[in-house]
């Protein structure tokens, strides 16, 4: 590679929401940006989360120089405990995403093989032949930046997750005049946030969802649940507030949201003012005393708020009189599980208020006009959309076009492909196959998409098992055929249908001399005998399983 060209690598995060990672580098340095998770589509039955492939840095470990993190939200921080076995090399975030990020690996027992650096806006961080300049950002959690990155052939500026929020809960907005003087040094290229390109004008302030917190709060006599995201401190410290205002004592309900309000309180990113208390000490109090902070705001199985909308948490059981609070927007394909949770909690007698009955929620992320300001304000020669889907990149076109940067200075790329920047081009050089890792229980990268359409063909059509006792000498059968079903239809003659399957199988057994016969090619006709017969009798094609064995 030439000295005078930058590649841009996305490894996640574009063309899709979550699992924010991003490779630049030279023929002499590389570093990433951000290392984040996605929730599992609805098709990928059993998987947990989904991150990064980082195989390609793999290759390149001499010379990649440092992971940069934007924030401390799951979907740029969630990955790191799995990547950084892989990849050591220094992860470099503000004081709230590195106590964050701490905690993380504390749990996954990493923290003493990590290297964790500090940095602030104002710093310089030289990682190799690039200068990495982290500057203030307001977002929906505290401490988060953007990084203006010099290369050897110009400024790219990574905007991280933004929005203009002229009155944040914590800290000061973001410090125009220092974009505005980026812009004057010059800026080659701007990777911007563009998730909420299609909504108009600017995003409302934080302090929205309190001034909704305190009207409700107010008006309620029995308790009051909110749930948000674990990492959403700033909303977390709005409900806190309200409670002192109210009379009411706080619970933090869920190890996730313990942790990281822990740690946020830790480091004086939240005023607790000794309204936090424990969760077995709430039930001694009456109700208009009590707001529980919990996670499941995303309908999780295994979060708190799942678990009382089922009934099954062990120490909060839902009553007539509560109100629950549901603070977040569904991320996209999670619609229906936080439906699910809604339509249970209802059951249970609570009141439930989510969006858009309240602003209970406000977006983190830049809407139109907020968009079109960054690029005014950087004047950068090319934009390049990044954590959106797809729609929102071709819209995010538009609204460049809109503030000064013709369509041709906007490219748009998908994970995988490889944006070339020169001096005074950008072009797509090629497309690396990348995927992504799949974590399933204790695996990682194990769950591949053959095991994954298996599951999806079990929870479509079920499972046909055939078990069948051979003499291993004559090939005799010696018992079965059994036929066991899951997942299918029972008719009332389903005893009949199984009956005829077993007669199958022994016609099957008795074409050849089984003895002589491979298992492999056995197994293979009875999977094709029964599959035939189960289709013509019901009309599904379950998975047909043939065990044999042999005494």
């Amino acid at each position: 590679m030439p000295t005078n060209v930058v590649r841009i690598l996305p490894l996640g995060g574009v063309g899709e929401i979550g699992k924010n990672c991003m490779v630049i580098e030279t023929d002499e340095d590389a570093i990433l940006v951000d290392a984040g998770l996605k929730f599992p589509e609805e098709e990928m039955l059993g998987v947990d989360l989904v991150i990064p492939d980082v195989s390609y840095l793999q290759q390149k470990l001499h010379l990649l120089r440092g992971i940069f993190i934007t924030h401390g939200h799951e979907d740029h921080i969630g990955a790191l405990p799995y990547i950084l076995p892989e990849l050591d090399v220094p992860v470099y975030a503000t004081r709230l995403a590195h106590g964050l990020i701490s905690v993380k690996l504390r749990e996954h027992r990493l923290l003493d093989e990590v290297t964790l650096r500090p940095m602030a806006p104002g710093d310089v961080v030289q990682a190799g032949s690039f200068t990495v300049e982290p500057f203030a950002v307001t977002h929906s959690i505290p401490d988060c930046v953007g990084l203006a990155i010099g290369t050897p052939i110009g400024t790219i500026v990574h905007s991280g997750d933004f929005k203009f929020d002229a009155t944040p809960v914590y800290g000061p907005p973001i410090d125009r005049e220092a974009l505005a003087a980026l812009g004057r040094r010059g800026v080659l290229c701007l990777l911007s946030d563009c998730v909420r390109v299609d909504k108009a004008g600017y995003t409302p302030s934080e302090r929205i969802v309190g001034e909704a917190f305190d009207a409700i709060v107010g008006k309620r006599r029995g308790r009051v649940i909110i749930a948000t995201f674990a990492s959403n401190i700033s909303r977390i410290q709005q409900a806190i507030d309200v409670a002192q205002r109210h009379g009411r004592k706080v619970a933090v309900v869920g190890r996730s949201m313990a942790s990281n309000s822990g740690v946020a309180a830790e480091l004086g990113f939240l005023q607790t003012n000794g309204t936090v208390i424990a969760v077995d000490k709430v039930r001694k109090l009456p109700p208009e005393e009590v707001l529980l902070l919990t996670t499941g705001s995303q309908g999780e199985p295994s979060s708190a708020l799942s678990r009382i909308a089922s009934n099954d948490h062990r120490q909060i059981r839902l009553v007539p009189g509560d109100t629950v609070i549901v603070s977040a927007t569904p991320i996209p394909g999670n619609e229906e599980t936080v439906g699910h949770t809604i339509d249970n909690l209802l059951r249970l007698g609570a009141e439930v208020i989510y969006e858009p009955l309240a602003t209970v929620h406000v977006s983190g992320h830049a809407s139109r006009e907020e968009l079109k300001l960054l690029i005014e304000l950087l004047q950068p020669r090319y934009c390049v959309p990044i954590h959106g889907e797809y729609r929102h990149m071709v819209l995010y076109r538009q609204v460049a076009g809109e503030a000064g940067v013709p369509p041709e200075n906007v490219p748009l790329i998908e994970v995988g492909d490889v944006l070339e920047l020169g001096e005074d081009y950008a072009r797509l050089a090629e497309h690396i196959p990348v995927s992504s890792v799949l974590v399933d229980g204790v695996t990682v990268g194990v769950t591949s998409d053959v095991v994954l359409r298996d599951r999806q063909h079990l929870s479509r059509d079920g499972i046909v098992i055939a078990v069948v006792t051979l003499d291993r000498m004559t090939g005799e059968l010696l018992a079965g055929p059994e036929v066991i079903t899951r997942g299918l239809p029972h008719p009332p003659y389903s005893e009949d249908v199984i009956e005829a399957a077993r007669e199958q199988v022994r016609e099957v057994l008795r074409r050849g001399p089984a003895a002589e016969v491979e298992h492999g090619f056995l197994a293979q006709k009875i999977r094709e005998t029964l599959g035939e017969f189960v289709y013509a009798q019901l009309r599904s094609h379950p998975m047909i399983l043939p065990v044999i064995t042999e005494v």
